[in-house]
């Protein structure tokens, strides 16, 4: 896996750890695929607690962020609020992109970005803070000609979300420690 701390995810932080730059893909049933890119810099946590258990755990696939699950039980902090130390306005933001081939419609593009945007309240504990830029753009190649019913736009929706989730927690799990970091990276 590339990412972690190059590119736009250089010198990126979270509360916690070190971000960086994460990506994730899902093809759904019906073949169209969705994909993410996103560079985590982040006011909130990723992880539970004092844990190493990524908030983006249920949506996992194959251990490609640890594969350590949710805790059991959850840890008495889970619910703590922790936040960059002096967090100002403009000093933080997680941006992405949310790309599919599904032909979709300005309309429906929006609410994929929307859709996308509950990816980070998954995978970031406090997400959208007012110190927090955090912005999806959304895009389609329109390459795939699958119609899309009710529940193939619910599917997608639902995809966005969890890959965008999915791509957050492996941008911070790929980035690595150098000298003078100020912040951890989630492998130590």
């Amino acid at each position: 896996m590339t990412g972690g701390a190059l590119g736009a995810g250089t010198g990126a932080t979270t509360a916690t750890l070190k971000g960086g730059l994460g990506s994730a893909s899902t093809v759904l049933e019906n073949g169209v695929t969705i994909g993410a890119l996103v560079a985590v810099n982040a006011v909130g946590s990723v992880t539970i607690g004092e844990t190493p258990h990524f908030w983006a755990a249920p949506f996992e696939i194959g251990g490609e962020f640890g594969g350590l699950g949710l805790p059991h039980p959850l840890p008495s902090d889970a619910s703590s609020v922790m936040t960059k130390m002096r967090a100002a306005a403009r000093g933080n933001t997680t941006i992405a992109v949310i790309a599919t081939d599904a032909k979709l419609d300005k309309g429906a593009a929006k609410r994929l970005a929307i859709a996308a945007h509950d990816g980070f309240a998954r995978a970031i504990w406090p997400a959208h803070t007012p110190v927090d830029g955090d912005l999806v753009f959304a895009l389609s190649t329109g390459g795939n000609e699958t119609p899309l019913d009710l529940e193939g736009v619910i599917d997608l929706n639902a995809a966005a979300a969890a890959t965008m989730a999915r791509a957050i927690a492996r941008g911070v799990f790929a980035a690595k420690t150098v000298e003078h970091d100020i912040l951890p990276s989630w492998k130590g």
